[in-house]
């Protein structure tokens, strides 16, 4: 067996998945960056645009909404007319839209400009996901798909403190900064492929086509919106629980290393179990040992006790994140996959849109436990989904061993 054959990828196919991801993690740093640092914090480009805070935060909701709204028209495009096309007009209009951004005088104008990026970047997810399960040796989706979206999370935070470093820049720095970064976006969608990597093409769906993707996604619909809300529940409030746990900043990151720690190195072998057959089992214990960790935090116990209980709830996300990517993958019909997990990335772009919102009510209302005892009951309704309706999901096949001779793809 050579190295090759180890390899998670499909032989002819790391190119392609690397610049799907490339080309995701450079939109993904640009739009975190601008939105939610730059253009939110800058003075001297709030002043050049005629804008507010205000107007920026309204930008932001409408940019997480027309992505949101679009992904599954987005998926449908992908497999009507192929991953390379889509994409690369996806990547396309967002520098179109941010190239307008000097003409911006207006709280309206930044709205429109912001809602149009929001329509390119929806095919950036499906299309990178698609492609990473359709590249992938049998048996491996789950770690493959996992690995895809950690590489893209380093993408999101460098974003994010990069602009915020540039806060005191004029915005025409800033500009040509973020239409240098989505010009790579869009010159990586080229070297994307036409059309499937493997498996039957990709067709228009008749109505037999619908109902036969309708029935296969309605027992990941409640699933997917739950894990995402789940997951999202601290975005706005999490130096705040800070300061009301009296902690201190090194010691709540401590506590959230502690947390990635045992996630990262617990997600190989996790992620093999989900991959061979266990995709469900490692979902409801995921979801469980979240749901417990949580429980223990909205107790409120000693410091000393956050460091086992965050190491608790991060051993729950390494079985969330492979399960639920092996499930997916082996629950989706292959041919019309690309149109079914737009829709599903919609439901969970809603959950991440609206996770924060819950978790800031919990706050208010129940102080620092409020979004520990929410996370908690979320993540223990996903158990016991998961539990109730674990025959609604197709068996699983399992493949140990790597495939060969696969094809290339077609470019």
């Amino acid at each position: 067996m050579t190295f090759r054959d180890r390899l998670p990828l499909r032989p002819g196919t790391a190119r392609a998945v690397t610049a799907a991801a490339f080309s995701l993690a450079c939109a993904e740093m640009i739009r975190s960056g601008l939105y939610l640092s730059y253009l939110g914090q800058s003075t001297l480009a709030q002043d050049a645009l005629g804008i507010t805070p205000s107007v920026v935060g309204l930008a932001w909701a409408l940019h997480i909404g027309a992505d949101t709204v679009m992904r599954g028209p987005a998926g449908l495009l992908i497999a009507r007319y192929g991953l390379r096309p889509v994409m690369i007009a996806g990547a396309g209009l967002s520098l179109l839209a941010l190239a307008l951004l000097p003409a911006a005088h207006a709280a309206w104008a930044l709205l429109l400009i912001a809602a149009l990026h929001g329509v390119g970047f929806s095919a950036a997810w499906p299309g990178a996901m698609n492609l990473t399960a359709d590249s992938t040796t049998d048996g491996v989706q789950g770690r493959a798909l996992t690995a895809v979206s950690m590489v893209i999370l380093p993408f999101i935070g460098l974003g994010y403190f990069l602009f915020g470093t540039l806060r005191g820049a004029p915005l025409q720095s800033v500009y040509l900064l973020s239409l240098g970064v989505l010009g790579l976006s869009l010159l990586a969608a080229f070297l994307l492929p036409a059309r499937a990597v493997r498996g039957p093409a990709r067709e228009v769906m008749n109505a037999g086509a619908r109902r036969e993707v309708l029935r296969r996604l309605r027992p990941l619909l409640p699933a997917a919106l739950m894990q995402t809300v789940t997951l999202s529940l601290f975005g706005q409030v999490l130096f705040r629980v800070t300061d009301e746990l009296n902690l201190t900043y090194w010691t709540m990151i401590a506590i959230l290393v502690t947390g990635g720690a045992a996630a990262f190195g617990s997600l190989p072998f996790i992620g093999k179990v989900a991959d061979r057959g266990r995709a469900t089992l490692t979902l409801t214990a995921g979801f469980g040992l979240i749901a417990l960790g949580m429980a223990g935090i909205a107790l409120l116990p000693p410091t000393w006790a956050l460091f086992p209980l965050a190491a608790l709830v991060g051993l729950g996300f390494a079985g969330v994140q492979p399960g639920w990517g092996a499930l997916v993958t082996r629950t989706l019909p292959e041919p019309q996959r690309p149109a079914a997990w737009g829709v599903l990335m919609t439901l969970e772009n809603i959950g991440t849109a609206v996770g924060p919102l819950l978790g800031t009510l919990a706050f208010v209302q129940l102080g620092a436990r409020g979004p520990f005892a929410l996370g908690a009951l979320l993540a223990l309704l996903a158990t016991v989904f998961y539990v109730l309706f674990r025959h609604a999901f197709p068996p699983a096949q399992r493949t140990d061993a790597p495939v060969t001779g696969a094809g290339e793809v077609t470019s």
